[in-house]
């Protein structure tokens, strides 16, 4: 997106004579946070612009003038993904379908086609190129670190077609192989774990305070207090030691995905 916004922000903080912690406590914001902003990384939420307004006394100009999204994403997941795209390290549990930064673009047609959602097909395009848009936080070789932990059901419930899912499944494989993510898989024989409640996604940055991202049936919400997140860190790490070893749960992706290919 174009940075005259987070330019113009800088200018007027300038002009208060405000240093970006300084601002930063007038706005109840972080310091990160407001230098994301000025260099253009992160659009601030209609709340955060408010508070900037009130801070600097510019009317309501930063909340009147928010940048457009460059991408269509559900509102409750715009916060989330624009954090994905600025984390060092990711990690990932997925109840039910393939984490959108692992999905192939058969894969993500299945699951956003129009008769699956009341949506057009011009907005499931849309939405697809948003999808597909995800997976570039991954063409960086080094960051981030990435683990994904996935229940089994990801792996046995068809999505699209068997064909579709041989693909998916060996996508996953070959990113494992180069080393680029790690997946370990939730066996059912685990029986109950406390992540089956629904998706959840953990964030860590270089510059500030980690956060969790927590999805449901069109609803999501993000999480930032410091105790939550420990919580939700500890639960993660519990249930990835009841998962299968890195190497058996390659071997299970690549028999489940041999299975599909053959009933192609």
């Amino acid at each position: 997106m174009s940075n005259v916004y987070g330019e113009w922000l800088k200018a007027q903080r300038a002009a208060a004579r405000l240093t970006q912690q300084e601002l930063a406590d007038a706005a109840i914001m972080t310091r990160s946070h407001i230098a994301h902003i000025e260099a253009g990384r992160r659009i601030p939420s209609r709340e955060d612009a408010r508070r900037l307004d009130r801070a600097l006394n510019t009317g309501d100009v930063l909340s009147s003038f928010l940048p457009q999204k460059d991408v269509a994403v559900a509102d409750y997941f715009e916060s989330a993904l624009l954090l994905e795209q600025q984390a060092s390290v990711i990690q990932e549990f997925t109840l039910s379908l393939v984490p959108g930064i692992l999905q192939t673009e058969g894969y993500a047609r299945a699951v956003l086609r129009p008769d699956v959602s009341p949506r057009s097909e011009e907005e499931c395009d849309t939405l697809l190129v948003t999808r597909l848009d995800q997976g570039r936080v991954l063409t960086n070789p080094v960051t981030p670190l990435v683990c994904v932990l996935m229940d089994e059901a990801v792996l046995r419930r068809s999505v699209g077609s068997p064909e579709i899912m041989a693909e998916q499944l060996t996508h996953i494989v070959h990113m494992t192989e180069r080393e680029r993510i790690r997946v370990h898989v939730l066996p059912f024989g685990v029986g109950y774990h406390p992540l089956l409640q629904g998706m959840l996604s953990l964030m860590m940055f270089e510059d500030q305070p980690p956060v969790a991202y927590g999805e449901g049936v069109l609803m999501g919400k993000l999480h930032d207090s410091p105790a939550l997140v420990e919580t939700l860190q500890r639960t993660y790490t519990l249930a990835l030691g009841d998962a299968l070893p890195r190497r058996a749960s390659l071997a299970l992706l690549k028999a489940t995905a041999k299975d599909y290919e053959q009933h192609v």
